[in-house]
């Protein structure tokens, strides 16, 4: 009987030896599987890294585009704004001539209605005449636009350095 549970307790070894080897496979499988699981699971990771870098990328490209379009329209306007600006410059130069202009031609028909009585009188009808007076010195005072001093130069000067 000695022999037979020598037989026994080998045959017992063999089995722990085997189910030793199959446990140590399963966790070599296992393991193997954790493995494979980690590394699919980081390369998911590292995917959605580089699809999130990606949109952030294309994000910063649009909104360079973007702020792009924005400067060209402050700028667009920046110049309108400036063109504007001198028209207005311009023409206030111009009604302030036209201002003083009618306030001149204003100040004569007040004379002109003042001196009725006092030797101004009417020659043709619209051309008045003062005793004592020539035609030609009455003509230069009443068409003040003939009158140098009425000129348009200074707005065309004024119109010409604000272009520049």
């Amino acid at each position: 009987m000695a022999s037979s549970s020598g037989n026994s307790s080998g045959s017992q070894l063999l089995q722990n030896s085997g189910s030793e080897g199959d446990l140590q496979h399963v966790m070599d499988q296992r393991k193997r599987k954790r493995m494979q699981s980690n590394r699919e699971s980081a390369r998911r990771s590292r995917m959605r890294k580089q699809q999130h870098l990606d949109e952030l990328t294309a994000q910063v490209t649009q909104l360079r585009k973007e702020n792009g379009q924005i400067l060209t329209s402050i700028n667009i306007t920046t110049q309108h704004y400036m063109n504007v600006e001198a028209e207005n410059s311009v023409l206030r130069a111009q009604m302030a001539e036209l201002s003083q202009r009618l306030e001149s031609l204003t100040e004569i028909l007040n004379y002109i209605n003042g001196n009725n009585n006092n030797g101004v009188f009417e020659t043709e009808p619209g051309q008045l005449l003062q005793t004592g007076s020539t035609a030609a010195d009455h003509n230069s005072f009443m068409n003040p636009w003939n009158n140098s001093l009425y000129s348009n130069q200074p707005i065309m000067a004024a119109a010409d350095m604000l272009q520049y």
